[in-house]
């Protein structure tokens, strides 16, 4: 086993994996990580065939070591990433020595990185799951000087991999589902909420994004409402009009109106959407949500094909001179030294 260690935090950093569906009826919340594509994507860099355990890092990382060999998988939002000193491609794997420092800055754009050790976070597992619910007291932020169990790395000289991620970190459509109250709201609301723009507002958390646009968009058929079961994706309108979209760690039953549900391709759109982000609404009808969604194994499947190995740039590499960097060169003096043998 070995172990990674969170020299310094530096963001609200936490254990996330794909959280714990199924248990809504006993008042939790799948939660999980809240970008989601981003542990695929890592899981496709390091040749997984399902998501590992990896650390969540909200708007900023930190500074980590190892105690043995082991690559790494940057992935979801940008963030500067130095080895040593060394700039590091993110959304790429990379090789950790014991004693390097893998140093890890602010959000570029987005809002949630993710640091995934290949062999992934083996810390105890809670109803088939690692990940921190802090809505639920399930978990707790990782500290500055706590070290977590990683499985092995058994290939820790596998070249270094890179994919081309699909766009989330800068707002753009939101693809939403009719859902059983969309007809709460009259033909007038709901054209004037789908034709909206709107900006991520400055409340949000891994419960609910707040957002922000001119109009209201009320019900005056949501008084009395009776709560209802709710999840990832749906977008309650609060009494006064402003949505707020629900995330991984929402409540399990909630008394506002829904307007429509983000199809879960699109959550990570929202996840990553930073304050003031400007975003957009598409309604689609049932049946081409249903033909938006992709399994998990489909998911990696797909990323995996856009994997390639990293090529490095040399003015990046600090040891160029131990390379063999032309094939065929010898010193020349091998047939001599041969003759005289």
């Amino acid at each position: 086993m070995t172990h990674l260690t969170i020299e310094r935090a530096d963001g609200l950093l936490t254990v996330q994996d794909l959280g714990r569906p199924g248990y809504l009826a006993q008042g939790l919340s799948r939660g999980g990580a809240m970008d989601r594509r981003a542990l695929f994507e890592a899981s496709a860099l390091l040749g997984h065939d399902s998501p590992l355990a990896a650390i969540e890092m909200a708007a900023a990382g930190g500074v980590f070591t190892v105690s043995q060999p082991t690559r790494v998988a940057l992935t979801g939002a940008p963030m500067m990433a130095t080895l040593d000193d060394s700039p590091l491609r993110w959304h790429a794997t990379h090789l950790l020595q014991p004693g390097q420092k893998l140093r890890i800055g602010g959000a570029q754009a987005g809002v949630y990185g993710y640091l995934t050790p290949a062999g992934g976070i083996t810390c105890a597992p809670w109803l088939n799951s690692r990940a921190a619910h802090l809505t639920c007291g399930i978990g707790a932020l990782l500290q500055s000087g706590q070290g977590l169990p990683c499985g092995v790395d058994d290939t820790p000289d596998a070249p270094p991999r890179i994919v081309d991620a699909q766009p989330r970190f800068n707002g753009g459509l939101l693809r939403i589902a009719p859902g059983p109250q969309t007809d709460l709201f009259d033909t007038e609301t709901l054209e004037r909420f789908l034709g909206a723009e709107f900006t991520r507002g400055a409340r949000g958390n891994r419960q609910g994004v707040q957002l922000d646009a001119d109009a209201r968009f009320t019900s005056r058929f949501a008084a009395g409402l009776a709560s209802d079961v709710i999840g990832p994706g749906d977008v309650q309108m609060t009494g006064d009009g402003i949505p707020y979209v629900l995330m991984a760690e929402c409540q399990t039953v909630g008394g506002y109106p829904r307007i429509g549900s983000v199809v879960p391709a699109d959550l990570p759109i929202i996840a990553q959407a930073a304050p003031g982000t400007r975003l957009r609404f598409q309604m689609l009808t049932t049946e081409q949500a249903d033909a938006s969604f992709r399994s998990d194994t489909s998911q990696i499947a797909e990323t995996r094909a856009r994997c390639r190995n990293l090529i490095r740039d040399p003015a990046t590499i600090t040891d160029l001179l131990s390379y063999q960097l032309i094939g065929g060169v010898t010193a020349g003096t091998e047939l001599e030294e041969n003759t005289c043998a």
